[in-house]
Order: structure tokens, then sequence, then C-alpha cells
């Protein structure tokens, strides 16, 4: 066990990650069931401080590892559908919070699949689940290609999604659980949290959706809750979006660099284990160049940083990567027209 383990740790092979707030739920309910926090982060190869923000990103391979050694810990081998039947997404995630602002609990499936991405990334297409009629029913079908591979996401997540709506008043939202994986030695624990039939080895990961519950009133927050969260998972669902292209890789890079004065083409293609000609091809790719994501990226840190006004002319320009403050206000009367003083006073005419 102990190489696959270092196999998952050794970096993040498939692209794919989960919200940190999600990893800090799962280690919080382990902890209460007995595991040791400290053991539970060093075998997923996680430090306290990822988890610090509930935004951070981390690696969906030491996800894995964080649910595999919190059940190892805690003895309870349906850990996972256990978290999911306490878990409250409102406490993890925005997206938790975007679902109690939903006027219905069909607006709040809607919204869960929109930014679903936000909580956990997947391994098939952009939407976690699709709508399928069959069988004189509704089914909300996930879409991740090798969910045998993980099946405690499987748990984790249909758990949720059923245990989730009691706190709405929805008594039972699914009629029929259907699931590709055997059943577990701890099968009576399906039965008795989803309280509807439950196949094993089917040909999908499904859960019939009793239609009656779809326009069943929700709204456990203000409507304009709603906007001001929608607003912030649109940011953050961008962010993410951004890091999967090359662009995104460099410029979070660059980032904790530019004031190091290490932001050299060489040592970011290094970082990414690349050459600089295959960096180079890449970002070409995508219709760009090193020197024009370095140059955007402190056009508009510097914006953020000025119009902030909590730093300084010559300590903006140390932050985005300028040792010389004349050679800052040149680049910068060229990025918006106007210089960095009469920006950060207030003269906010200048391009942005």
């Amino acid at each position: 066990m102990m190489a696959s383990v270092k196999n998952m740790i050794a970096g993040n092979k498939s692209g794919l990650t989960v919200a940190a707030g999600l990893a800090r739920g799962l280690t919080e309910f382990a902890v209460s069931r007995g595991a040791s926090r400290n053991e539970m982060l060093s075998r997923a190869g996680i430090k306290p401080d990822d988890l610090a923000d509930q935004d951070n990103r981390i690696a969906f391979e030491k996800y894995i590892v964080l649910m595999r050694t919190g059940k190892a810990l805690t003895g309870d081998p349906a850990l996972a559908l256990h978290y999911g039947e306490a878990n409250d997404m409102a406490e993890v995630s925005v997206v938790g919070l975007i679902a109690n602002a939903s006027e219905t609990m069909f607006e709040a499936f809607q919204q869960l699949s929109r930014f679903g991405r936000l909580v956990i990334e997947f391994d098939g297409g952009p939407d976690r689940f699709r709508s399928v009629q069959e069988d004189g029913g509704i089914w909300a079908v996930d879409n991740r290609q090798n969910p045998n591979d993980f099946p405690e996401l499987t748990e984790s997540t249909f758990a949720r999604m059923v245990c989730g709506p009691r706190s709405f008043g929805v008594t039972q939202i699914a009629k029929r659980v259907c699931v590709t994986h055997p059943a577990p030695a701890y099968r009576d624990e399906y039965d008795r949290i989803f309280g509807v039939p439950v196949t094993f080895e089917a040909k999908w990961n499904a859960l019939q959706i009793d239609e009656q519950w779809m326009f069943h009133r929700v709204q456990l927050q203000p409507r304009y809750a709603f906007g001001v969260l929608s607003a912030r998972a649109d940011a953050l669902l961008k962010e993410l979006e951004n890091s999967k292209t090359v662009r995104g890789k460099v410029e979070s890079l660059l980032m904790p660099v530019l004031h190091k004065g290490d932001a050299s083409m060489d040592a970011i293609a290094e970082k990414m284990a690349v050459s600089r000609q295959t960096l180079f091809r890449r970002l070409k790719e995508e219709d760009t160049t090193f020197e024009k994501v370095l140059d955007g990226l402190r056009h508009r840190l510097a914006l953020d940083y000025l119009g902030a006004k909590k730093v300084s002319v010559n300590e903006a320009a140390y932050l985005v990567g300028f040792s010389d403050p004349a050679a800052f206000s040149r680049a910068f009367k060229r990025w918006t027209g106007a210089s960095p003083r009469a920006f950060r006073a207030g003269n906010h005419s200048a391009q942005s």
C-alpha cells in the first residue's frame, strides 16, 4: 500500500483538484471519529496551511490518499458514506451556500451542476451529471469515466445528494440508487442512509429523482445573497479554468517569485519540468509569449496594488519585479497612459 501511496503523492498526475474546504471537512470528520489529523495530512502530503483557505486547490490524488487514510485510521470502511451523510456543503464551499440561496430544489441542482468543479474536478466532460429519462423516471447520471477507481467519491457524493436536501424539508429526493461498483461488506449502511432500493454492479452511477420535490422551496438565505455568491463562484471558476492553460500555469509560478527577480523563462520552464523551447511552443499554441504573460501579469498586479493604495509606488515596483522605479514608471505609463503616482492618487482615468 505504501508504494501506491507514494506514487499518488508524487505529483498531480491527473491534473484534477478538489477544494481545500472539502479536504478539510473530510479531515475534521475523520478526526472526530478518532483519526490523527497529523497522520492523515502527513500521509497525503498535505500541509496544514494548504487547508487554511477553503478555495485553495488540493491534488485529486492527495484527496484519494486522505480518504483512504481516514478509513484506515478510524477503522470505518464506510467513512465516505458517513462523510457525505453528515457533511453540510455550505460549510466547505461557496457552492453549498449558492444551493442554500436557490429558490427551489431544481435551481439548486442547476447551480450544483454549474459550479460543481469548484468542489471537485472529475474525469469526464464539463458537467459531472447529466439528466436522462428512462424507465418512466428522471435519472441524474454521474459522467465520471473511471468511477470504480475511487468508488468512495460515488459514495460521498450520492450520500450528500440524498441527505443534504433533508435540511430543506425534502424527506426523500431519490427513488432508486444505482452504482457500478460491487456491494461492499457494509452494504447495510447503503440501505440505512439512502432508504431506497440500491443496485450494485449496475450499468451506471445514477439516482432516480422523485420529481415531486423539484420545485420544493429552498431559499435558506436572502435572494440578494444568491447574486453575490454566484459572482464569487464565477470568479473562482474562471481562475480554475485559467489554471488549466499553459498561460495560467506560468502565471501561477510567476506570482510568488516576481519580487525575487527570478521571473525568467528558463526558471519557469525548469519549474514546469520542460525545456525552454517546449514552453515557447506551448505558449505560442495559445497565441501568446512568455514576455506577454509576464508583462500582462505585472500590469494587472500593479493596478491592484496601487488601486488599493496599500503600498507606495516604489513598493509596487518591487512587488511586480522592477528593481528600478523609473523603469516601473515607464512600463506603467505604457500600460495605462498615466503615471503610477497619478493613478495611486486617485486619477483612475488610466486604461486598464
